[in-house]
């Protein structure tokens, strides 16, 4: 769930601004799953603008000082999420560690690089949720390492019910800055896509893998 509809709305216009986010009805996208799609989105652009950048770092502070506290650590998801866990690590003065998607295959082969300890608690920051898989995965070390998940904040999500359905089995509060519905809303008003675009982008939102089935 997003907590502020204009910080939302401002994440949309931003990331619309240096096409971090890129909208292709007619001309869709193929994800690493095979699913074919009519958005891309790649958080990891808003590194390169420090406007857009500290933007997001300040939401994020703000919105883990609003709904979460004071915790022990900030915990990037590898690979996307690793550069703006550090910000806003580097911001609240706090330590930061990252989870990869699986332990490292040398070495000593850790699933979380850095240092965490049993019983300290966490706040997980997530670049873009899909189905959420991934960012579950990552909730799921840290708590296999004995720490307290107070929740995880993402930089966008796409809403989708599979996504929801596992955040809530996991059982892990979770906020966006920015959702699907406010991005569509600001494409639109923008001009960035037309009232035809739209419909097609609800559908594909509401059954993707089948959406793609038919191209």
């Amino acid at each position: 769930m997003i907590n502020d509809k204009e910080t939302a709305r401002k994440v949309a216009e931003l990331l619309l601004q240096i096409k971090a986010i890129k909208l292709q009805p007619n001309d869709p996208f193929t994800w690493a799953s095979g699913w074919k799609s009519p958005i891309y989105c790649d958080n990891r652009i808003a590194l390169s603008y420090p406007n857009v950048r500290t933007f997001i770092r300040q939401a994020t502070v703000k919105l883990i000082d609003d709904k979460f506290g004071k915790a022990d650590v900030i915990a990037g998801v590898a690979t996307g999420a690793i550069a703006q866990a550090a910000l806003v690590a580097q911001e609240l003065g706090w330590p930061m560690v990252y989870v990869r998607p699986e332990p490292k295959k040398h070495g000593m082969q850790n699933l979380i690089e850095g240092v965490v300890e049993k019983g300290q608690s966490v706040i997980v920051i997530e670049d873009l949720i899909s189905t959420a898989g991934s960012s579950i995965k990552a909730v799921d070390a840290l708590r296999d390492a004995g720490c307290e998940v107070k929740g995880m904040i993402s930089v966008f999500t796409y809403g989708f019910d599979i996504a929801d359905k596992n955040i809530k089995k996991a059982k892990c509060t979770t906020y966006s800055l920015c959702d699907y519905d406010t991005l569509i809303d600001v494409a639109l008003e923008s001009r960035y896509i037309s009232d035809k675009d739209v419909e097609t982008l609800k559908q594909w939102r509401q059954k993707p893998e089948a959406w793609g089935s038919t191209l």
